[in-house]
């Protein structure tokens, strides 16, 4: 048995997961870590287990750091894979830190380039860089489904103070990005941020059919890439700005897993 966890917001690290399955084949199984993370203990029993997740402020999100920290790994093979649009930082080491406190030495790291998604700080990215990340993603996620099935290790270097500086920064302002969620009148109460948020940080109000936001928001950009009326805006952002999610995600992949 293998088991692939996994934290997506757009879709592009669940793409990989799911490729990843397609790829390695057998007895395999897809796990969204949102959904893991509630449980008192999380004991992992696998012949093989694969951590799969974004970077966010070139480390962790924080829901990830909270999953390796209270997970107990039984399982003889370990791969952490990082999906990343600009550039992953200090991410992996961050997860290997994490591991080796937990006395995991031998792991596979795997970075995957995709599309920027942070389109608030980033902007739309323009359709043949998109169709390039793409190629990239694929290419990427082949090359580390085939490491892993072949159960390859490597090392990375676990020290990378920048990049813990620049997440801990991060990490501070999300307890206040989630207060600059803005929602306009397009909004239709569909409730499709709702269902898709990875960690049940959006509730809709009973009285008016709006999304909430809470302190638990991890800032993953899929609320606002997802809405199909474009009606929930960040910091900056414009209103009719285009957004993103994988192109070969939709709605019933979050929804069914």
């Amino acid at each position: 048995m293998t088991r692939i966890y996994y934290f997506s917001g757009t879709g592009n690290s669940l793409w990989s997961a799911k490729k990843i399955m397609e790829i390695i084949g057998g007895d395999c199984e897809l796990v969204n870590i949102g959904s893991e993370i509630e449980k008192d203990v999380i004991t992992l029993q696998a012949d093989a287990v694969v951590l799969l997740f974004p970077s966010y402020g070139f480390g962790l999100p924080l829901v990830v750091s909270r999953f390796i920290q209270k997970t107990e790994f039984n399982t003889a093979y370990i791969a952490a894979l990082v999906t990343y649009g600009s550039h992953p930082g200090g991410t992996l080491a961050a997860a290997g830190r994490l591991l080796k406190r937990k006395n995991i030495k031998s792991v596979f790291f795997g970075r995957i380039p995709a599309v920027e998604n942070y389109i608030p700080l980033f902007g739309p990215q323009k359709e043949k860089t998109i169709q390039k990340r793409l190629a990239l993603q694929r290419e990427a996620t082949e090359k580390n489904a085939k490491c892993i099935a072949e159960r390859r290790t490597n090392r990375i270097n676990l020290f990378r103070p920048f990049s813990a500086f620049v997440w801990l920064l991060f990490t501070l302002g999300l307890r206040i990005f989630f207060k600059r969620y803005r929602v306009t009148n397009n909004c239709d109460g569909c409730g499709i941020c709702e269902k898709i948020c990875p960690v049940a940080a959006i509730t809709m109000k009973n009285d008016e059919p709006r999304p909430v936001f809470s302190a638990k928001c991890e800032h993953c950009q899929g609320c606002f890439n997802w809405c199909p009326r474009n009606a929930i805006n960040f910091g900056r952002l414009k209103p009719g700005a285009r957004r993103y999610h994988h192109p070969e995600i939709n709605l019933a992949d979050f929804s069914s897993l």
